[in-house]
């Protein structure tokens, strides 16, 4: 079953907070997404059940093999899409926001064009 937009958000959020906390927990992810407590927790249930996390008996999140490997094309294509944005004259606010929304619905093929061409500049 393919992950939701907002179960990518989730992970890309996690993987986030993994580069720069030792251990990352639900309330983490909700004070860094903005999102409530419950909100989190039913999505955490969620990635949990796909596989995508673990939660050990503290509520330390883990990303699974397929987690990492998720979350890392999330940011991938965040970070990528922000910067094309950028070059373009988006402030960077913007081109985040923007990206955020992009990053989910763009295709593999038209990605790997971008990020091939932003290369080439």
């Amino acid at each position: 079953m393919a992950l939701k937009p907002s179960g990518e958000m989730y992970l890309e959020s996690i993987y986030v907070l993994c580069k720069t906390k030792s251990a990352v927990r639900s309330i983490d992810v909700a004070e860094y997404m903005n999102f409530s407590k419950p909100s989190v927790s039913r999505a955490m249930g969620i990635l949990r059940e796909q596989n995508y996390i673990t939660m050990d008996k503290d509520g330390h999140i883990t990303l699974t093999q397929a987690g990492v490997a998720l979350a890392q094309k999330i940011y991938e294509r965040h970070t990528v899409l922000s910067q094309a944005l950028m070059m373009l004259g988006v402030d960077e606010e913007t081109a985040s926001e923007d990206a955020c929304k992009m990053e989910h619905v763009i295709s593999d093929k038209s990605f790997e064009c971008l990020k091939q061409y932003i290369k080439q500049t």
